[in-house]
C-alpha cells in the first residue's frame, strides 16, 4: 500500500509535522492568538468552528491561510453558549445551544438533522471564502460513533477532503475500525495524531522532539490574553502558553530544525488526495 508520504512524494524516513491552531471563531480572543500563531508562529493552519459566536470575524480577517472546517455540535463552556446554524431541534440542550457532552449529543441528535448541520457548516465556510484544507471534529463527535462517523466520511468523499482521525487506542476505543473505512474510500488522513486538549506546552514540546517517521498532526489552542477570554473559560491560561508556544519559543524552531522535521499543512494532504 503506497504511503502518505509517499503520496506526497517525500522519503520513508522523513518526519512531517502540521500543527495546527483550532477553534478560530470560539471568539476574539481566540481568532487573534490563531492568526497570530500561523503568521508570526510555527502553526501550519487552523479549524474553523462556523457555529462559533466569532466565525464570521474569522472570515472577515482571513488571508488565504490554511483552514479547515471543525465540525462542532457541541458547546462544553457552562455560559458561553453557541448552537446549530440550522433549523434542527434535536441538537439543542435545554437552554437552547448546542449539547455539552459527547453523550448526550449522541442519546439525542437525529441522525438526518446532524448530516445536514455538518454540510451546512462546510457550506458556510465555503460561501465565506474559506478554501477549506480538512475536516475535523469537536470532542470527537463524529468519530467515535459509527452512525456519526458516516456523515463525517460522507462529506469528506463529497468534499474531496482529508479528515483528522486518531490512532489506534481511539479506534479500540470507539469498537470501530474508522481508520481503514476512510482508507476504503480513498479518503486520507495524518499517520500519528498526538491530540490531548489543552496539553501542557512542554509536553507539546517533547511531542514535536520524538516524532516517527510519517506525517504527524499537533493541535493547539491559542488565543490572546484578554478580559473576554479570562471570562470566558477556566483554562484562559493554558491558551495563552499555546500563543506563547507557537509565537515566541525560539528553542522549538531551532529543535524542530536540528531535528530535520519538516513543517507542512493540511492542503498538501487535500492535493494528494485529490490527485488520486
Amino acid at each position: 500500500m503506497t504511503t502518505l508520504l509517499e503520496r506526497l512524494g517525500r522519503g520513508p524516513d522523513e518526519r512531517l509535522l502540521i500543527l495546527t491552531a483550532d477553534q478560530l471563531g470560539l471568539c476574539h480572543a481566540a481568532n487573534v492568538g490563531v492568526y497570530e500563531s500561523i503568521r508570526s508562529g510555527l502553526a501550519t493552519g487552523a479549524g474553523l468552528m462556523v457555529p462559533g459566536p466569532w466565525a464570521r470575524d474569522a472570515a472577515s480577517h482571513h488571508r488565504g491561510e490554511p483552514v479547515g472546517v471543525h465540525l462542532t455540535l457541541n458547546a462544553e463552556l457552562d455560559c458561553y453558549r453557541w448552537r446549530p446554524i440550522t433549523q434542527a431541534p434535536s441538537l439543542h440542550d435545554g437552554d437552547g445551544g448546542f449539547p455539552r457532552t459527547t453523550g448526550d449529543l449522541w442519546d439525542h441528535a437525529d441522525l438526518d438533522e446532524t448530516r445536514r448541520e455538518c454540510r451546512a457548516q462546510l457550506e458556510r465556510a465555503v460561501l465565506w471564502g474559506f478554501d477549506v484544507s480538512h475536516l475535523s471534529t469537536h470532542l470527537g463527535a463524529l468519530q467515535n460513533r459509527p452512525e456519526f462517523f458516516d456523515v463525517y466520511l460522507g462529506l469528506a468523499v463529497d468534499f474531496g477532503l482529508p479528515i483528522r482521525l486518531e490512532g489506534a487506542a481511539s479506534e479500540a476505543s470507539a469498537g470501530f475500525p474508522f481508520r481503514a473505512l476512510a482508507t476504503e474510500e480513498g479518503v486520507l488522513t495524518v499517520d500519528h495524531h498526538r491530540l490531548r486538549r489543552l496539553a501542557d506546552p512542554a509536553a507539546i514540546e517533547r511531542q514535536a522532539m520524538d516524532l516517527e517517521p510519517g506525517v504527524t498532526e499537533i493541535v493547539i489552542e491559542p488565543a490572546a490574553d484578554t478580559p473576554e477570554l479570562r471570562a470566558l473559560c477556566d483554562e484562559w491560561g493554558r491558551r495563552v502558553e499555546h500563543l506563547d508556544l507557537a509565537c515566541n519559543d525560539s528553542d522549538l524552531r531551532a529543535d524542530l530544525a536540528r531535528g530535520g522535521v519538516a513543517l507542512v499543512d493540511w492542503r498538501e494532504i487535500r492535493d494528494a488526495q485529490r490527485a488520486g
